[in-house]
C-alpha cells in the first residue's frame, strides 16, 4: 500500500494528483523550485522539498534530486504527471532502484516507445498501420507536403511542415537544432504531411495481471504548433468499423510492449476514414479530463491501484455523455502565440470543472508552460458540452496576462468545430477570423470603455460615485470628460467623451445610453451615477450590467457577454519612450537559444530569421523588420532579456 507519494511535478497535475491522493488517505510531498516556492501545489501538499534554482534543468528535470527528495521526505512512491521525467525510463529505474513504487509504466515500455522511429518498428511488427518513412535525401517534388519529426521528446518541438523542396535542407537544420536544444537528441525522421487528417487518439490502461482496457476515443485536433488546445471525448463522427480498429490497434500497441498502468495511443485519421500510428505517450495526458467525465473514473486513482498491484475489472465501465476541455494559455494568439507573463489577480470560472495551476495572485513567469487551467463542460451531447464550454468561458472572470480565451470561445462556436468539421489545419486555417480585433466601433468594446470611464471616475480619491466627484449633475455648458483606453489584445484605442448633466449623462457617440442606478436599476439620482466596480447603463432600452475592476493602469471589465481588458492612457504621453526605427525588441522575457551566423554590417533581408528566444517551452523567432543593413546584435546564446530589451537594429534601405 502506497502511504506517502511524492508528486515529481508542478502546476496544475501536480494539484490534480495531491487532489486524489487526498481521496484516497495518501500523504502528499511536493517539491518546488525557487520560483514556486509559494506555488499552490507546493502549499496544498502535506510537505514540500526545495528544488534551488529557477530553470528546469536545475529543478525539476533532475531526477536525481527527486530521488533524494522522496527519501528524505519520507515518501514511499513517485508520481510523475506529465512533462518533465514522466517518461525518461533512467528516471523510472532511479526510483525503483531506491526502493520507490513507480506509478507509471514499466522502464523498458518506456524506453520502447521513446523514440518514434523505433516505436514504428514494434508497431509494425505488431500489425498496427503507419504511415512510411521517407528518407531526405530521396524526397522529391511528388512527396510534398512532408512532416519532419524530432525522435525523441514531444510537445511540438523540432516539429517541421515543408512544403517547398528548396526549404528542405534549412527546415531539416532547425528541426535537428531545436530537438538537441528541448531533448538533447537531435535525431529526425520524416514522413509524409497528410493534410486534412484528424488527431484522434485512445486511452488504454493496462494493470499487472494481463488486463488491457481501452477508454474510448479523444479527438485532439485543434492544435497550435502542434500542440493540443481543445480536446473531447469521444471523437465524434466516426464509425462504428473505425472506432473497433483503433481501440484494437491501442490494445495491440499496449500489449506489444507489455504495458502497465496509463498510456495513450495517437493516430492521424486521414479524410478517408483510415487510421495510421503516430505516437505512444508513456504517460498520463494533460486531456484526460475528459475520458474521466464520460466514463466515471477517476484516472489518477487508477493509476495508483495498479501501481499497488490491483487488478481491474474484465470489463471498463459504459461511457455516458459527452465532454470538452479547452486549454487555457497565457498567451496572445494574434501575435504568434507569444507567451505572456504577469500576476494572475483573477481566475474565475463558474458552473464547469476547472484544473488550474495558479491560484488568485501567483506569477506566471518564463520557466514553465504557458498553460494556465484547462477547462471541462460534459452534457448528454457534444452540442451541449460546446455550447456550456463556450459560456463559461465568455462569463469567465480571467484578470492577468493575456489568454487565449477569446479564441478559444470563438473556435468553439465556429460553424465547422460546431458541425464537427475540424482536423489539425483547423486553427491555422481559421487564425485571422478567430483573433481579429474589435472594430473602432464596436458597440460591446465602446460602451465597456465608457464603463471603465465611468468606474474611473468614481474611483478617484474623495468620492464613490461619478456624481459625487464631479460636485454633482451640471446643466450649465462644459467641456467633456475625456479618458483614452488601448484595448489589450489588439491594440485598438478608445476615447470617451461624456458629460453628467442634471438630464443624465451625454456621451458623444452614443445618444441611447444612461446611467441606471446599480441597486435599484432605475435612472440614477445625483451621487448614485457609478461605483468603482459596477457600472449600470440603459443601452436603448436594455440593461447592461459592468464589473470593473483595476491593477494599476489594466481595467478588466467583465460582462454576461464577455470580457474586455483595457490600458487606460496617459493624458500626456511620455515623449522618450520611443525606440530607434528599426530597433528589435524582446517581444517577451526569454532566452536566447540561438543567434543567426550574421555579424554587424551584413545585409539582411525582410523577414531573416537573427535570433531564436525560448520562453514557456516555446522557441519564437524574431526577424528582419524590412530589408536593409544590421547595424547593431546585442544578442547572445544564453542571454535572458527582459520584455522590451533591445536586442538588434536593422537600418532599412541600401
Amino acid at each position: 500500500m502506497i502511504r506517502s507519494l511524492l508528486v515529481a511535478n508542478r502546476a496544475e497535475i501536480a494539484r490534480r494528483i495531491v487532489r486524489t491522493c487526498r481521496d484516497l488517505g495518501i500523504a502528499t510531498v511536493a517539491v518546488h523550485s525557487d520560483a514556486d516556492a509559494g506555488a499552490p501545489h507546493a502549499r496544498e501538499a502535506d510537505t514540500a522539498v526545495r528544488l534551488p534554482g529557477d530553470a528546469p534543468a536545475d529543478t525539476y528535470l533532475r531526477g536525481d534530486l527527486l530521488v533524494k527528495a522522496a527519501l528524505a521526505a519520507g515518501a514511499d512512491a513517485v508520481h510523475p504527471g506529465y512533462g518533465f521525467l514522466s517518461e525518461h525510463a533512467d528516471f523510472a529505474r532511479a526510483v525503483r532502484d531506491a526502493g520507490l513504487v513507480w506509478v507509471g509504466p514499466p522502464p523498458e515500455a518506456m524506453e520502447a516507445m521513446a523514440s518514434k522511429t523505433r516505436a514504428k518498428e514494434i508497431m509494425r511488427k505488431a500489425g498496427v498501420p503507419l504511415l512510411d518513412a521517407i528518407d531526405p535525401a530521396e524526397a522529391t517534388a511528388d512527396d510534398l507536403p512532408l512532416l519532419v519529426k524530432a525522435a525523441a521528446g514531444g510537445g511540438g518541438r523540432g516539429m517541421r511542415v515543408v512544403r517547398e523542396l528548396d526549404a528542405l535542407p534549412a527546415e531539416l537544420d532547425s528541426a535537428r537544432a531545436e530537438a538537441a536544444s528541448a531533448f538533447g537528441d537531435g535525431e529526425i525522421f520524416m514522413e509524409p504531411y497528410m493534410e486534412g487528417a484528424r488527431h484522434v487518439e485512445v486511452q488504454v490502461f493496462a494493470d499487472t495481471h494481463g488486463t488491457v482496457w481501452t477508454l474510448g476515443t479523444r479527438d485532439c485536433s485543434l492544435q497550435r504548433r502542434h500542440q493540443k488546445v481543445i480536446e473531447e471525448a469521444p471523437a465524434p463522427g466516426l464509425d462504428e468499423e473505425l472506432r473497433r480498429t483503433l481501440a484494437e490497434s491501442a490494445a495491440d500497441a499496449a500489449r506489444a510492449i507489455g504495458y502497465e498502468g496509463a498510456g495513450t495511443v495517437e493516430f492521424l485519421v486521414s479524410p478517408a476514414g483510415r487510421a495510421y500510428f503516430l505516437e505512444m505517450n508513456t504517460r498520463l495526458q494533460v486531456e484526460h479530463p475528459v475520458t474521466e467525465e464520460i466514463y466515471g473514473l477517476d484516472l489518477v486513482a487508477l493509476q495508483l491501484r495498479i501501481a499497488e498491484g490491483e487488478p481491474l475489472d474484465a470489463e471498463p465501465p459504459a461511457p455516458r455523455g459527452h465532454a470538452v476541455e479547452a486549454r487555457l494559455y497565457a498567451e496572445d494568439p494574434a501575435r504568434d502565440w507569444r507567451p505572456q507573463t504577469g500576476i494572475m489577480h483573477r481566475l474565475e470560472i463558474a458552473g464547469l470543472r476547472v484544473d488550474s495551476g495558479p491560484a488568485d495572485g501567483d506569477a506566471i513567469g518564463v520557466h514553465y508552460d504557458p498553460m494556465l487551467a484547462k477547462v471541462i463542460a460534459v452534457a448528454p451531447t457534444r452540442a451541449e458540452a460546446v455550447r456550456r464550454l463556450a459560456h463559461g468561458l465568455e462569463r469567465a472572470r480571467i484578470h492577468g496576462p493575456v489568454t487565449n480565451r477569446e479564441l478559444l470561445v470563438r473556435a468553439l462556436r465556429h460553424p465547422e468545430f460546431e458541425a464537427a468539421r475540424m482536423d489539425t489545419g483547423f486553427l491555422e486555417r481559421h487564425l485571422a477570423e478567430l483573433t481579429a480585433a474589435a472594430s473602432d466601433d464596436d458597440e460591446a468594446a465602446s460602451l465597456a470603455a465608457l464603463a471603465a470611464a465611468l468606474a474611473d471616475a468614481a474611483r478617484r480619491p474623495g468620492t464613490a460615485t461619478v456624481a459625487g466627484r464631479l460636485g454633482g449633475w451640471r446643466n450649465v455648458p462644459s467641456q467633456p470628460r475625456l479618458r483614452s483606453y488601448r484595448a489589450e489584445p489588439g491594440g485598438t484605442e478608445h476615447e470617451v467623451r461624456y458629460r453628467l448633466t442634471r438630464d443624465g449623462l451625454l456621451a458623444e457617440g452614443m445618444p441611447d445610453v444612461r446611467v441606471l442606478d446599480a441597486e435599484a436599476g432605475l435612472a440614477a439620482a445625483p451621487g448614485r451615477a457609478a461605483a468603482p466596480g459596477l457600472v449600470v447603463l440603459d443601452v436603448a432600452g436594455v440593461r447592461r450590467t459592468f464589473e470593473v475592476t483595476a491593477y494599476g493602469d489594466r481595467r478588466h471589465v467583465d460582462t454576461p457577454q464577455g470580457g474586455h481588458v483595457f490600458t487606460a492612457l496617459p493624458r500626456f504621453p511620455d515623449p522618450t519612450a520611443r525606440a530607434e526605427p528599426g530597433s528589435l525588441l524582446a517581444p517577451m522575457p526569454g532566452t536566447v537559444v540561438r543567434v543567426a551566423e550574421v555579424a554587424v554590417g551584413d545585409r539582411v533581408e525582410a523577414g531573416q530569421p537573427l535570433l531564436w528566444l525560448e520562453a514557456m517551452k516555446m522557441e519564437h523567432r524574431v526577424t528582419a523588420p524590412a530589408a536593409g543593413v544590421l547595424t547593431a546584435l546585442h544578442a547572445t546564446t544564453g542571454r535572458q532579456v527582459e520584455v522590451g530589451a533591445l536586442l538588434a537594429v536593422v537600418a532599412a534601405g541600401e
